[in-house]
C-alpha cells in the first residue's frame, strides 16, 4: 500500500540532491549527467527530474546554462525541507522518509523541559529510514495549543512542513543536545536498533517564529548507519 505520508516524487528527488550538495557530494560547479540519464538513474519521469531542478535553480543551488547543461552552485546556508535535519548516511546525503507508528493526545511528562503553555502535547512516533536504512527513532512532542487534534492522515514525512501548511507554525530555531540513551521498548522490528541497547541521542527544543517553544523532541540513532552532522559557514 503507497505511504500517505510520502512527499511528491519530485521533492523526494530534490531533498535528495539538496542533502547531497549539503553533503559534499556533488561538488560546487559539478556538472551534473544528461538530464534523461539523471532521470533513468534515479527511476523517474524527466518531467519528475525537471520540476525537481527547477526547486533547486529557485533555491540558488543550480545554474542552468543553456546548451552547456546543469551545473551545482553551493548555498550560503542549508535550505530544503530538511534544513534542520541533521542526520544523515556516515557516506554522507540520504533522504529521511519516515514510518508513522502513533500519533497522541496526552499529558506531558515531567522530566521534560518547558515548552507551550498547554498541559498535554501530540506525541508523535515514527521510524526513519536515511537513505532507505531505518536506523532512527523518532518521538516528537507538539504543544497541545497548536492544534486541537492530530489526524494521522494529515501528517506529512516533513513535520515542519505539515506546521507550516497545516497549523501556520514556522519553526525557526532548534536547541539540540547530543549523548547516548538506551533505546526505548516501542522500536519496531524493522529497525537497525534493538530495545535496551546504547544508541546515539539527541533531545531538541523548538522555537516558532515569535520566539516561543513549541516542539520537543527525542531522537535515537544507529551510529553504525547515520551520524549527527551540524555544518558551520
Amino acid at each position: 500500500m503507497p505511504d500517505e505520508t510520502a512527499l511528491p516524487r519530485y521533492l523526494q528527488v530534490a531533498e535528495t540532491l539538496i542533502r547531497e550538495i549539503a553533503a559534499g557530494r556533488l561538488a560546487d560547479g559539478a556538472r551534473l549527467p544528461p538530464e534523461r540519464e539523471m532521470a533513468a538513474e534515479r527511476e523517474v519521469s524527466v518531467g519528475t527530474l525537471r520540476k525537481a531542478l527547477a526547486r533547486l535553480e529557485e533555491a540558488g543551488l543550480l545554474e542552468r546554462i543553456q546548451g552547456s547543461g546543469n551545473y551545482v552552485r553551493h548555498a550560503p546556508q542549508e535550505l530544503g525541507l530538511y534544513a534542520f535535519f541533521r542526520l544523515e548516511l556516515v557516506e554522507g546525503g540520504g533522504l529521511p522518509t519516515a514510518e508513522l507508528i502513533t500519533v497522541e493526545r496526552r499529558g506531558k511528562e515531567p522530566a521534560m523541559p518547558d515548552f507551550g503553555p498547554a498541559p498535554e502535547g501530540h506525541r508523535i512516533r515514527r521510524l526513519r529510514r536515511i537513505g532507505g536504512i531505518p536506523a532512527v527513532l523518532e518521538e516528537i512532542w507538539l504543544d497541545g495549543a497548536a492544534v486541537a487534534e492530530i489526524d494521522r492522515s494529515d501528517l506529512s514525512e516533513s513535520l515542519y512542513l505539515y506546521y507550516r501548511e497545516r497549523l501556520g507554525l514556522v519553526i525557526t530555531r532548534a536547541e539540540d543536545r547530543l549523548g547516548v540513551a538506551p533505546v526505548p521498548d516501542w522500536v519496531p522490528g524493522a529497525a537497525t536498533l534493538t530495545s535496551g541497547e546504547t544508541a546515539g541521542f539527541i533531545e531538541r527544543v523548538s522555537q516558532a517564529a515569535d520566539g516561543a517553544r513549541v516542539e520537543y523532541s527525542r531522537t535515537w540513532f544507529d551510529s553504525r548507519h547515520v551520524r549527527y552532522v551540524a555544518r558551520l559557514r
